[in-house]
C-alpha cells in the first residue's frame, strides 16, 4: 500500500508539472504571436528601428517564460514533456526567425537560437531554488535546446509570415521585396524538399502549406513583372489578395 501511495504521489507530481508546462507553452505562443504582429508593422512604420527595439523587448519577455520552462525541466527527461512545450517553442522559433530575417535578410540557425536560450541565475535566491547544493560562488547556468524538428516546423510557419510581408510590402509601394522573398522562400522550399517523406510526419505535412506560400509570392512577382506598369501601385495589393484567395480555393496541382 505504501508503494502505491508513492506511485500516486509521483504521478500527481508529474501531471502537475505537465499542466504547468502546457500553460507556459500557451503564454509563449501568445507573446510570440504578438511579436509577429508587431513586426508586420515594420514596413509601414515611419521609424522601423523602434519596431525592432520593441520586438526585442517582447522576445526577452518570451525568453523569460522559456527560462521558467527550463527551470521546470531541471533533472527531468525533456522528451517526456516535449508535447507540452513543443507548440510554444515552434511559435518562438517563428517569431525570432522573422525578426532575424527583417534585420539581416537571412535565416537564423538553430545554433544561434539555442545560444539565446542559455540562462543564468541572477541572484543567490534563484540558485538555491533550482539546486539543492549551492555552495560554490559561480552563477548556476542551464539551457533549453530547440530540437531540430521544432526548428523546422517553426521555419515552415515562418514562410506564411513572409508571404504576408510580401503582400503588405507591395501595398506600401515596395517592388523589390517580393522578388527577394521569392528567392528566399524557394531556397527554404528546396531544403524541405530534400527532407521529403524521410523526415518526421509533421514536417512533411507542412510542405503543402509552404508550397502554397511560395506560389502566392511567385504569383505576386509574376504580376509585378508582367502587369506592374499597368496597375496603379495602390491597387496592386488588392489584385494579389484576390489571386491568393483563388489559390486557396483551388489548391495547387
Amino acid at each position: 500500500m505504501t508503494s502505491f501511495k508513492s506511485f500516486q504521489l509521483e504521478l500527481d507530481t508529474r501531471h502537475d508539472k505537465y499542466e504547468r508546462l502546457v500553460k507556459l507553452s500557451r503564454d509563449i505562443t501568445i507573446e510570440s504571436k504578438r511579436t509577429i504582429f508587431l513586426l508586420h508593422r515594420f514596413i509601414s512604420a515611419p521609424n522601423g528601428e523602434e519596431i525592432l527595439n520593441e520586438s526585442e523587448v517582447k522576445l526577452d519577455a518570451v525568453r523569460r517564460k522559456i527560462k521558467q520552462v527550463a527551470q521546470e525541466l531541471i533533472g527531468e527527461d525533456v522528451y517526456q514533456f516535449h508535447r507540452a512545450i513543443s507548440p510554444g517553442l515552434q511559435e518562438y522559433v517563428e517569431a525570432v526567425s522573422f525578426q532575424y530575417f527583417i534585420k539581416t535578410r537571412s535565416l537564423i540557425s538553430v545554433e544561434e537560437i539555442n545560444k539565446q536560450l542559455i540562462f543564468t541565475a541572477e541572484d543567490r535566491e534563484e540558485t538555491t531554488n533550482t539546486t539543492s547544493s549551492s555552495h560554490d560562488k559561480q552563477p548556476h547556468t542551464w539551457s533549453l535546446k530547440i530540437t531540430p524538428v521544432d526548428y523546422l516546423l517553426g521555419v515552415a510557419d515562418l514562410t506564411g509570415e513572409l508571404m504576408r510581408l510580401c503582400i503588405s510590402s507591395v501595398g506600401n509601394g515596395d517592388i523589390d521585396t517580393p522578388f527577394e522573398l521569392s528567392q528566399f522562400l524557394r531556397q527554404i522550399y528546396d531544403g524541405f524538399t530534400f527532407i521529403g517523406n524521410t523526415g518526421p510526419y509533421e514536417v512533411s505535412k507542412k510542405l503543402y502549406t509552404l508550397k502554397q506560400s511560395l506560389a502566392k509570392v511567385e504569383n505576386a512577382c509574376y504580376t509585378l513583372k508582367v502587369r506592374g506598369s499597368e496597375i496603379p501601385k495602390h491597387m496592386l495589393a488588392d489584385v494579389f489578395s484576390t489571386k491568393t484567395e483563388l489559390i486557396d480555393d483551388d489548391g495547387l496541382p
